[in-house]
Parts: C-alpha cells; sequence; structure tokens
C-alpha cells in the first residue's frame, strides 16, 4: 500500500479531527499545539523526527479511518521500521502530543464551566448542591433538608497509589502552559499580547520536549507528600470555599453576601500519603511525623497569608464601624500578650479596629507555625472564636458585607482545613498486626517490625498532640477479616504506650477487599461493637463507625461484575444493621481511577447505592492520575465537589432510596443470573494453570514494577506466582496497557447473555441504576481497548486457549453492551467522552505499537539481562499510553 500524499495526509487528518467531533474553539487550541509542537520537533528533534512522527501519525489514523489489516499492517511495519534511537524519540513526541491534548480539553471545560457560570438554565445546573437542595426540600420539606443540609459530608482521601506516570516536572509545565491559553484567548489576534503567548507557548513546549519524561528514581515516600500538598496550594485552599460561596449565594438569591451563610463547610481532607505502610517499608513512623509536619506548615502558612489580606482590606474607620465590646476586649489581650507587636499594628491601623484585630490574628497564626508557646494558637477552634468576634461585630455595626465577605471565606477555611491540612490515616495489614501480637505477647525479644509498628502508635499520639485531634487518628485494618483484627489495634496501642507515654485516640476502620471478607462483614461489625474498646468509642462519637470496602482485590477475587454486585449487597447490609443499631454510618469507598477498580463517575455511582448507605456522608480515596484530573484546575476541582457533594445530598430523597431498594428487588433475579455467570466464566479464565505466568508474559506486568511511579512495590512478594502475590493496581494498570482493560469488563459479555432476554435487560438498564452505572463504565472501558493490539499482545504467550478466550468475551461484552443500551457506537450517548477517547485513539495507537516491538524485544532475550534502549523505549510508551487513556490505575 503507498503512503499518501501530504494533500492527502492533510486531507485525512482533517477529516479524524473533524469540526462535527470537536467543539470548533476546541479544534482550534488542539490545531495550534500541535502545530507548536510540530514547530519544536523540526527545531530540537534529531533531523527527519518531524517526518518519521508525520509517518506513524497518518497511517494510525488511516488504519481507523479504514478499518483495513492492510492498512494497520503499514502502521506496524512502519512502528517496526524505527531505530531504537529513532522510536525513543517518536514515542516521546506523541506523550507530548497527549499532554498538550488533555491541556486542550481541559482548557475546553474550563471555558465552558465559566460560559454557563450563573446561568440558571444550563444544562448542568441540576447537579449542584443549591439544585439538589431545592429539589430536597421538595421532597421532605425545606426544615428536615435544612437537617440534612447541616450533616452534609463529602471526604476526599488523597493516596500515593502508584498510577500517576507524569513526572510533576512535566505537570508544572503544563500548569504554565494553561495559563498561557488563557492569555491567548484574551489577547487581540495578531496584537502584541497574542503573539508574546505564542512566543511562550513555544518556548514552554520547548522544554517540555526537552524535560525528561521518566523519573530517574522512585519519588520517596516525602516526596509524594510535597506532590499532593501541591495541589492544596494551587486549587483547593482557595477553591473548597468557593463552592461553599456559590452554592450559599443560589439558596440566599437576594441576600447573598448580607447574611449569615446557610451552607454548612462540608468538604474534609484526608490522605494516605505518608501514612499508609501496607507493603510499604519505606513509610516509617517517622515518616509519618514528617508527613503531619509538612501538611500542617502548609495549612498554617496559608491561613495566615489569608488573614494578612482579609486584614489588610478591612480599613473600616471606627467612626462609622464601631468596635464592639468583645472586639475591645480582644484587642486588649492581644496588647498584653504582644504589647510591642500590638503597637506596631496599632500605628498602621489608626482608627480601624477590625483591621487592628484581624492583623493581630495573622500574627498569632504565624506564632502557630513557628510553635511560639506565648502567642500561639492552642488549636483551630480559639482562632474561630477570634474570627467570630470580628465577624460579629462587624454585623453589630451594620457592616454585614463586609461580616460576611472575604472574612466568612477565611471561617470556612480554618472549618474545612484546620491546622493540619488533611487528616493523615495510617494503614496497616491485618496479618503484620497479628504477627507483633504473637511476638509481644508471647514476651520474645522485639524484632526491628515490632518496634516500627508500635513507633506508630506512639507517632499518631504525637501528632494529635501537636496538630490538633483531628490531624490523626484514623486507622485502617487492611484484610480484616474477624473482630479481633480490629481489636488488635487497640491492644498493640496499649503496649505502644506502657510506658506512660500519651495514648491516641483511635477510630479503628475495617478494610474488607476479597469476596468472602465482604460478605463477612455485617457480622465482623455486629460483634466488633460489642467489644468494649469499641463501645467507648461509639459513646465519645454519637455512635458515629466508619466502614471501608474495597474495590480493587474484590475485582480481582471474583471479577468486575460480581464484585460490583457483591459491594452492592455488603452496603446494603451494612446499612440495614447500622439502622439496626443507631449506628451513624459512614461508608469509605476505596475505589481507584481506573474501571476495574471501582473508577467512574462518582456522582452517578452515589446515587445507585442502597437505602441509609450514604444518608449525606461519602468518603472515597482519590489517587495517581484522578487527583490531577479532577483537583488540579480550580474551575474542574469545584465543578466536580459540587456534583459529588449534590449526589451525596440528593441520596437522601426518599424517592433515590425508593428507585434503588425497588428496584434490586424487581431484578434481584438478573442479578443472580449475573453474579453466578460473570464468576464462572472469570474462573474459567485466572484459576486456569499457568494464568499467573501467562498474564506476566502478555502484558507489560514485569516492566511496569521498575517504572519509578511512586514508592511502594508492586507486588507483595519477590515474585508473582499467583494473583494473590499481585497488587490489584498493577493488575489493571498492566491489562490497560495491553489495550485489552480486563479488569474492567472480563464476564459482563457472559452475564448479559446468561439472562439472554433483551427487552428485560433494557428494562433493568433503564430502571435499575446499578445496572446503567456498571454498563456505562463497561462501555468506557471497551471504548479505550483494542481488539488488533490487543491479539498482538496475546500473542506473546504461548497459549491460544487463554488468548482466544479473552477475545471471545471481549466481542460477547461489546456485543450485549450495545444490545443493552441499545446503540451501534458504545458511546453514542456520551458525546464529550466519546469525542475524548476519538481525539486519542491513533495517537495511543502509535504508542502501543511501539511499546509491543520494545516488549518482543525484551521477551526475546530469555532472561538474560534486559537491553537497557529497548527496556526505557517501552517505558516512555508506557507512560505516553497512561497520558492518553487517562484513567489507567
Amino acid at each position: 500500500m503507498r503512503e499518501p500524499t501530504p494533500t492527502e495526509a492533510i486531507a485525512l487528518v482533517g477529516r479524524y479531527e473533524s469540526a462535527d467531533e470537536l467543539p470548533e474553539r476546541m479544534r482550534a487550541d488542539v490545531r495550534l499545539l500541535g502545530e507548536l509542537l510540530g514547530q519544536v520537533l523540526r527545531e530540537s528533534g534529531s533531523p527527519g523526527l518531524y517526518d518519521d512522527v508525520e509517518r506513524l501519525r497518518v497511517a494510525t489514523i488511516r488504519a481507523r479511518t479504514e478499518g483495513t489489516a492492510d492498512a494497520f499492517e503499514q502502521a506496524v511495519q512502519i512502528a517496526e521500521s524505527f531505530s531504537v534511537a529513532r522510536a525513543d524519540e517518536v514515542a516521546r513526541a506523541f506523550t507530548c502530543y497527549f499532554h498538550l491534548a488533555n491541556l486542550a480539553e481541559e482548557h475546553q471545560r474550563v471555558r465552558v464551566l465559566r460560559e454557563r457560570d450563573g446561568r440558571p438554565d444550563r444544562e448542568d445546573a441540576g447537579d449542584s448542591v443549591a439544585a439538589a437542595f431545592v429539589r430536597l426540600s421538595a421532597e421532605i420539606g425545606e426544615a428536615r433538608a435544612r437537617e440534612h443540609l447541616a450533616g452534609l459530608r463529602f471526604h476526599p482521601v488523597f493516596t500515593a497509589h502508584p498510577t500517576e506516570a507524569r513526572r510533576r516536572a512535566v505537570s508544572s509545565s503544563i500548569r504554565r502552559l494553561a495559563a498561557l491559553l488563557d492569555t491567548h484567548d484574551a489577547a487581540v489576534p495578531d496584537g502584541a499580547d497574542r503573539r508574546r503567548a505564542h512566543r511562550r507557548m513555544l518556548e514552554e513546549i520547548d522544554i517540555l520536549w526537552r524535560t525528561a519524561p521518566l523519573r530517574p528514581a522512585k519519588p520517596s515516600p516525602v516526596d509524594e507528600v510535597s506532590t499532593v500538598t501541591s495541589v492544596f496550594d494551587e486549587t483547593l485552599f482557595t477553591g473548597v470555599p468557593h463552592v461553599y460561596r456559590r452554592a450559599d449565594d443560589a439558596l440566599q438569591a437576594g441576600r447573598a453576601g448580607r447574611a449569615a451563610p446557610q451552607v454548612p463547610p462540608f468538604v474534609r481532607l484526608g490522605t494516605w500519603v505518608g501514612g499508609d505502610r501496607d507493603g510499604n517499608p519505606f513509610v516509617t513512623a517517622a515518616v509519618t511525623r514528617t508527613a503531619a509536619a509538612i501538611a500542617g506548615d502548609h495549612a498554617l502558612r496559608a491561613l495566615e497569608q489569608a488573614a494578612e489580606r482579609v486584614g489588610r482590606t478591612l480599613t473600616l474607620d471606627a467612626a462609622d464601624t464601631p468596635p464592639g465590646d468583645a472586639l475591645t476586649a480582644l484587642w486588649q489581650r492581644y496588647r498584653d500578650l504582644d504589647g510591642q507587636t500590638a503597637e506596631l499594628v496599632a500605628q498602621s491601623s489608626p482608627d480601624e479596629p477590625h483591621r487592628r484585630v484581624l492583623l493581630m490574628i495573622a500574627r498569632r497564626i504565624a506564632a502557630t507555625r513557628a510553635r511560639n508557646a506565648d502567642l500561639a494558637y492552642p488549636d483551630p477552634d480559639a482562632l474561630l472564636a477570634d474570627l467570630r468576634i470580628v465577624q460579629e461585630s462587624l454585623v453589630a455595626a451594620g457592616a454585614q458585607r463586609a461580616a460576611y465577605g472575604h472574612l466568612q471565606q477565611l471561617i470556612w477555611q480554618v472549618q474545612t482545613f484546620g491546622f493540619h491540612l488533611a487528616e493523615l490515616e495510617v494503614r496497616q495489614h491485618s496479618a503484620v498486626h497479628a504477627a507483633v501480637l504473637a511476638e509481644l505477647d508471647a514476651g520474645a525479644p522485639r524484632s526491628a517490625q515490632t518496634d516500627e509498628v508500635l513507633a506508630t502508635f506512639r507517632a499518631i499520639a504525637q501528632i494529635q498532640q501537636r496538630h490538633g485531634r483531628a490531624a490523626a487518628g484514623r486507622y485502617i485494618v487492611s484484610f480484616t477479616r474477624s473482630a479481633d483484627d480490629l481489636v488488635a489495634v487497640h491492644r498493640l496501642a496499649a503496649y505502644a504506650t506502657a510506658d506512660g507515654s500519651p495514648a491516641p485516640v483511635l477510630d479503628v476502620i475495617g478494610l474488607f477487599e476479597t469476596f468472602a471478607d465482604l460478605q463477612a462483614a455485617p457480622d465482623v461489625l455486629a460483634e466488633v461493637v460489642t467489644r468494649p474498646e469499641f463501645r467507648d468509642r461509639l459513646a465519645q462519637t454519637g455512635n458515629r463507625l466508619e466502614v471501608m470496602l474495597g474495590y480493587s482485590d474484590s475485582s480481582k477475587d471474583v471479577g468486575p461484575v460480581a464484585a460490583t454486585l457483591a459491594l452492592y449487597e455488603a452496603q446494603e447490609r451494612i446499612a440495614a444493621w447500622a439502622q439496626r443499631e443507631h449506628i451513624v454510618l459512614t461508608l469509605f469507598h476505596g475505589r481507584g481511577g481506573a474501571l476495574g477498580r471501582g473508577g467512574g463517575p462518582a456522582n452517578s455511582a452515589i446515587l445507585a447505592q442502597p437505602p441509609h448507605s450514604v444518608d449525606g456522608r461519602f468518603k472515597l480515596t482519590e489517587q495517581g492520575e484522578v487527583i490531577f484530573a479532577r483537583y488540579g484546575e480550580p474551575a474542574i476541582a469545584m465543578r466536580h465537589i459540587d456534583q459529588v457533594a449534590a449526589a451525596t445530598l440528593l441520596a437522601w430523597a426518599p424517592s433515590v432510596q425508593r428507585r434503588n431498594s425497588e428496584a434490586s428487588h424487581r431484578f434481584a433475579d438478573v442479578a443472580q443470573a449475573m453474579d453466578a455467570a460473570s464468576r464462572a466464566r472469570f474462573f474459567e479464565l485466572v484459576h486456569a494453570d499457568g494464568f499467573a505466568g501467562w498474564f506476566a508474559t502478555v502484558t507489560p506486568m514485569e516492566e511496569i514494577g521498575r517504572l519509578a511511579l511512586g514508592s511502594r512495590p508492586a507486588r507483595r512478594g519477590l515474585s508473582v506466582s499467583s494473583l494473590e502475590d499481585l497488587r490489584a493496581i498493577p493488575w489493571v494498570f498492566s491489562w490497560s496497557q495491553a489495550r485489552i482493560n480486563l479488569a474492567g469488563w472480563f464476564g459482563l459479555g457472559t452475564a448479559l447473555h446468561a439472562v439472554g432476554d433483551v427487552s428485560r435487560l433494557r428494562e433493568a438498564y433503564r430502571d435499575w441504576p446499578l445496572l446503567r452505572t456498571m454498563i456505562d463504565n463497561v462501555a468506557m472501558s471497551l471504548a479505550k481497548t483494542d481488539e488488533r493490539i490487543a491479539g498482538r499482545y496475546l500473542a506473546l504467550g504461548d497459549r491460544d486457549d487463554l488468548a482466544a478466550l479473552v477475545l471471545e468475551e471481549m466481542a460477547l461484552t461489546r456485543r450485549w453492551v450495545a444490545l443493552v443500551k441499545d446503540v451501534d457506537d458504545l458511546l453514542a450517548d456520551k458525546p464529550i467522552l466519546q469525542r475524548a477517547v476519538t481525539l486519542r485513539a491513533p495517537y495511543v495507537d502509535a504508542l502501543s505499537l511501539l511499546q509491543l516491538r520494545a516488549l518482543r524485544a525484551l521477551r526475546a532475550q530469555d532472561g538474560t539481562e534486559p537491553d537497557p534502549d529497548q527496556e526505557r523505549l517501552l517505558l516512555l510508551a508506557v507512560s505516553g499510553v497512561s497520558a492518553g487513556l487517562q484513567n489507567t490505575g
């Protein structure tokens, strides 16, 4: 087959990136950034690089548009023809393209959000907190809706699970490019500002091209703390109060800005970064203390700067805005605490009493950060009390707008982030606790593991003393299988503090992960709340109990379909038990970014949960690339938080709970048939003799373990002889890299086929939110697969039977999902997602072909030392495919 002429190539690419698929302004951004990248490749790449990139790009687009074996084979031959050095450059070029395409898409999302903002008729207005409150009020009355609003809580927990292949240096470059795109948008066409933005974008893309895409070494846990904390600095500290403000403005209508807020500060942050030691030997007690110190420093620094900014704006003269008695008394206390600083502040703020007090508040926050005991605040409540005095004085003086403006933002920030930023949660495996207790109970010499486990409890107590009770205290037990696994935490804490050192206050949380553990969870919980340690803590917290559900290992255990159904049943039973026992339950969802780990839109998942399993409280893990996709850009972060909080509030609605309960019972026979059939099909694959070794051969699983993604090892042992040895993240990540995404869909086709009744399944898809969410997520997962490339990965192994089983199930699932959704294109009802997949698909194909050639070369070495050039090429392609597919792990 001849290569297309330049004119034909331009026409081909133009058809693929047509205006019908991309909004005009986004298409212009993609073209602009692509042209700038092309210029950089011509200027900075080796001779002929740009032409080779274009040859492969056009070939993969043609393979997609024509869909013929010949067109695909031509793309394969071009990828195979490059030298390793040239393939390396081409892989880097395509990875840069993905970063720019992702930026263009994010920029379009932000542009649309800004254009919609403030329009009451906008299409997304129905899934905001304000809209959810109105709908809830219509069902249960405004008074009860306000009670529910007061109890609303959205609690994302950031983890360091290793799925973010992108370096922080690359993320920083992309953020700078985003700012330049804004400048470019705002500038006059052909004006000096636009030319300057154009030049600066070229400079930034050149830096991006020259930045090494792979980390030279795995990050340490402290590095990971700094990376996650940057999201707080850049987005969340200012963004979260804006979410509250928008909701409050909508509910207050004409009174907005002049009345006390109706919306509570409903976001709380958690983090496992520096606290999760399950399988990570690099997370020690010292690291945990350091993580808390870093987070606390960032929180106090941000609060100090915010208080200083607000204080400098309160230039209200005492003649017009007289201080209240409490404010005057507070100022006198400050003068007694630090007369010299108070005098300096008074000189700079004559006759401005509110400004003076707030500037002194900023000084006291600085003293808290510096640990100056004489001036420091003992806790966030003391700071809030002072801020309330300022606010109440302003209200009494008639300055309501000043009281409920930026000062209210500061109050919300203190309420949300405290002095600790995010609660640091500790996680450890139940087997580790059992081994340590056996050693301690036997009176044996203490091992290094035992010393470290006990040091962790002392570290939690020290963090609570320094940063406050809210800074730490939740302790998650992985692979909880009995009440004794949870009580073990309290026993270990007693051993750790037997020398009289302060004891930590602990909320022990069972993490139920496997299918069997999920089934046993209600009985384990019913037993553990009878134990004295848990009874006492429940009495202290008003009968509040948190329970964590693991999505990853349950999916790896029985397959994605059976795991989804088992998770629903577990939630249903746990929620019913909690209702009977009058326990205020919070379910903590261990969802990852990928669909095989519970990923997908959180708001639709919330509205599909069983009655009383949410009740206004939703907590979930956020990890890897999902953290930056959801929280890295302020407008997108605010939209995400608003959507998820709205769904959390709306889950209280009787109509939602009734719909889910009725559908669960109405389609119980469908669930039963799907569960049995999907599990049998999954076991047919994963329980086949030699499956673990075959899986490691047909995916880049071993090589992914060498990619410097995170500090945590990819496996629990030295080798993978069974699925139990492999962590869920590399299991999912490896299948996605092979363009198979098996962890997200395998078994659904068989499950739907076992039901067999298309009309009944379509009825269930329409009326049963759980099935609808499952099928929509699988459609997304399948849209990112590619049978041609998947077949070539599967051919790397010597098991034609297993390869055939995977491809048959893929085709069956694709066919049944299309039947149930009644569509020809799996994403026909998701145009934005369809656009994203279509835009990236041929470019992901190019990187997959480069990854395949490297993987074949490495597999052909028969156990000899890997060729470093081929390994680097493979890892570059892994990083690029991750950027292209996005929710990979």
